[in-house]
């Protein structure tokens, strides 16, 4: 059972030390994140059965909803008044279908380590944190828009395609800058660093994938840490800053980071298979969008080892009619989606793991969940 909810049997590798947390070691980005990663071992977490109903994002938060509706009902007042042009754009991003998931992170997991601290409720900070999380994330979306220069997102039109992309800059601009400020305010110096560092890894992260399109010799480090930098680092710093606002031990912050890493890398593993798998319908922007654009990905990395091919396709950025449609079959039907869900449950796993700490309750049921809800994506 995970969290009172039956997984058929096959999620074996829960549940020792169910009441226990050890610290684990500080260790460098470029070494950390391939953890476990091509080891000789089994992945023994695997999808849900036939019979088991998949997980809806709407009851897995439904724990935390009056904490959500609450972050909802802030997040236009928090970005101000002054521009009418920059609110417009602020409620055409946070209109747009969002699931807040990064905010509801950090209201499970404030809750789960309240509980461990022996909180009643919610401090103003765990709230602000939030509030804060989501702004940086909505932020960090208007920008990828621009680079990458998308004109629909979750189906809708982008800032930059309504208003012009000098204004989606400096609205988004405008909102880490308000992320910031509100950030400052917190007053706690090791939430401030935390979340400053997210903000300078997601430059970091553009940074490294623009300096590696149509690079076929991208290794599966770099790649992981690119994905760290541009996805995992937001939720590890949210979910570590929860706990941090609780006053847990230090031992169960570090898990609650490595929670959120794990996690965030598996979301960023599938979301490159969905590219791959889903049409663009059902992503709401171009499917293959990411190859189209030279941006080698986990599928991708492991479809080169054996299809020398694809490498041609690739390194010729995909000059010949037809040639990107091929490329994206040889990913399809030459391994390369079947060892990337593999890595992606390599690190839900992890994630796992990292909630042994956590006392048994509803928030921590809905952390394990959020890792199933991630791979049910690609059942």
């Amino acid at each position: 059972m995970i969290g009172g909810r039956s997984y058929g049997g096959n999620l074996v590798l829960l549940r020792p030390d169910l009441g226990t947390c050890r610290a684990v070691p500080a260790k460098p980005k470029d070494t950390y994140l391939l953890d476990g990663i091509g080891q000789d071992k089994t992945v023994m977490l695997n999808l849900k059965t036939e019979s088991q109903k998949p997980i809806s994002l709407e009851n897995l938060f439904e724990v935390v909803a009056d904490d959500l509706q609450r972050l909802n009902d802030n997040l236009l007042s928090i970005v101000g008044a002054e521009n009418p042009v920059l609110i417009s754009a602020a409620e055409q991003i946070f209109s747009a279908g969002g699931k807040r998931m990064r905010p509801g992170l950090v209201f499970l997991v404030s809750r789960a380590t309240a509980e461990l601290a022996g909180l009643k409720e919610l401090t103003i900070e765990h709230r602000r944190l939030g509030e804060i999380i989501e702004m940086i994330h909505t932020a960090s979306l208007i920008h990828d828009d621009v680079l990458d220069e998308s004109d629909m997102r979750r189906g809708k039109e982008t800032v930059h395609e309504l208003f012009g992309t000098r204004v989606a800059v400096l609205a988004g601009d405008f909102m880490f800058a308000q992320a910031s400020w509100y950030l400052a305010n917190l007053e706690n110096l090791e939430v401030i660093k935390l979340i400053s560092q997210v903000i300078k890894d997601f430059a970091s992260g553009e940074i490294k994938q623009a300096s590696s399109l149509f690079d076929c010799d991208v290794e599966l480090d770099d790649y992981l840490l690119k994905s760290y930098y541009k996805t995992a680092s937001l939720v590890a710093a949210s979910t570590k800053g929860a706990a941090i606002f609780s006053k847990v031990e230090s031992e169960v912050a570090e898990q609650m980071y490595q929670y959120g890493k794990n996690l965030g890398l598996s979301f960023q593993v599938v979301d490159d298979i969905l590219d791959f798998t889903q049409s663009t319908e059902q992503l709401g922007k171009p499917a293959a969008n990411d190859l189209a654009k030279g941006n080698i990905t986990a599928p991708v990395i492991f479809a080169l080892e054996n299809e020398p091919r694809l490498r041609e396709i690739i390194e010729s950025e995909f000059c010949e009619s037809g040639s990107l449609e091929e490329a994206i079959e040889i990913v399809r039907n030459r391994g390369g989606i079947k060892r990337a869900q593999e890595l992606a449950k390599e690190k839900a796993e992890l994630a796992l793991k990292n909630l042994n700490c956590l006392p048994r309750s509803g928030f921590r049921s809905a952390l394990e969940d959020m890792v199933m809800f991630n791979l049910e994506r690609i059942d």
